[in-house]
């Protein structure tokens, strides 16, 4: 069980450093290509890499025609409906108001999957952690960037994006709920080819066609984005499946990601340098973490005694 638990919290934070370098690729892509087409691109690419890494491909189509509801409602969830809100609402509002909301994404999973399981209810230790996580959040974010005010569309921007949040919860426990009988990487592969296809075709008749030529840098970035979706995704969704694995307790992970892309950025962007904020953020989310574990280890202690005085009554 502790192997698992170890080999569970390794693969989540794999999966959140991942996710901590899309930022630099998805500035670089849009550079020369409209949001949506870029993303659509983006994703079906992810889930073409996929099915040649699964390989086998009779027990992929069979499993996406056992599966076929499940699949095109999470193509048209987690990827289609999600990132629309996605791009759509980080176009209208300050960068550093988008990280913020983004960030508090585990807030609103936990929510969702309160309602979704009897064994994931937000007890008080729980949202205690979580909201420290969301306060380490915005205490990097505004002490990277300032907020400032970017439109008459701004209000509309923050509610596309906390409807991302809610959106992306509900994946999440579509994902938990999915059956055993088809694989995590066969449903990250379909639901990220067909999702990236939609956002294609709806691309067109809202952005036109981009035309080319573009740079290798282009290529490059798209490359990465295209991969690290493909990696992040497909691990996320094993984790998801794994048994006795808590939506809201897995996607606190997540509060990772800007940590990671702080740091990334003080290696990689010349004139980015460690500041006070930033540091004081991460420690932050740091005891946000130790909270959580410490709220993880009374519920297994109770889960325990129970099991025990229920076993004793027999």
């Amino acid at each position: 069980m502790k192997n698992i638990i170890k080999s569970t919290t390794f693969l989540a934070i794999v999966a959140a450093w991942l996710w901590s370098t899309a930022f630099a690729g998805i500035k670089i892509g849009l550079q020369f290509h409209t949001p949506l087409q870029f993303a659509g691109v983006r994703f079906f690419l992810s889930g073409l890499m996929i099915i040649l890494f699964f390989g086998n491909f009779n027990r992929y189509f069979t499993e996406i025609k056992n599966n076929l509801l499940l699949v095109l409602k999470l193509s048209l969830v987690q990827i289609f409906i999600q990132y629309a809100l996605f791009y759509s609402g980080i176009d209208l509002i300050p960068g550093a108001l988008a990280a913020m909301i983004i960030g508090s994404s585990p807030l609103f999973v936990a929510i969702v999957a309160h309602f979704s399981f009897k064994n994931d209810r937000m007890t008080f230790l729980k949202t205690i952690s979580i909201l420290i996580g969301v306060a380490g959040i915005a205490v990097i974010t505004l002490g990277r960037t300032k907020v400032e005010m970017k439109g008459e569309y701004e209000l509309l921007g923050i509610g596309l994006l906390l409807l991302n949040n809610i959106v992306a919860g509900y994946a999440n426990v579509l994902v938990s709920k999915s059956p055993g009988n088809i694989s995590p990487l066969v449903l990250s592969s379909s639901s990220l080819i067909i999702g990236g296809f939609l956002l294609l075709i709806v691309s067109i008749p809202l952005e036109g066609v981009t035309p080319g030529p573009f740079p290798p840098v282009y290529f490059a970035a798209l490359g990465w984005l295209s991969f690290l979706s493909a990696a992040a995704i497909s691990i996320w969704f094993s984790l998801l499946k794994r048994p006795g694995v808590k939506v809201s307790i897995l996607n606190v992970w997540k509060f990772l990601i800007p940590v990671s892309g702080a740091i990334l950025s003080w290696i990689i962007i010349e004139n980015e340098k460690p500041d006070l904020m930033s540091i004081a953020g991460m420690i932050v989310i740091a005891i946000s973490l130790l909270a959580l574990g410490f709220s993880n280890r009374i519920e297994a202690g109770k889960s325990s005694r129970k099991k025990i005085k229920h076993q004793n009554n027999f």
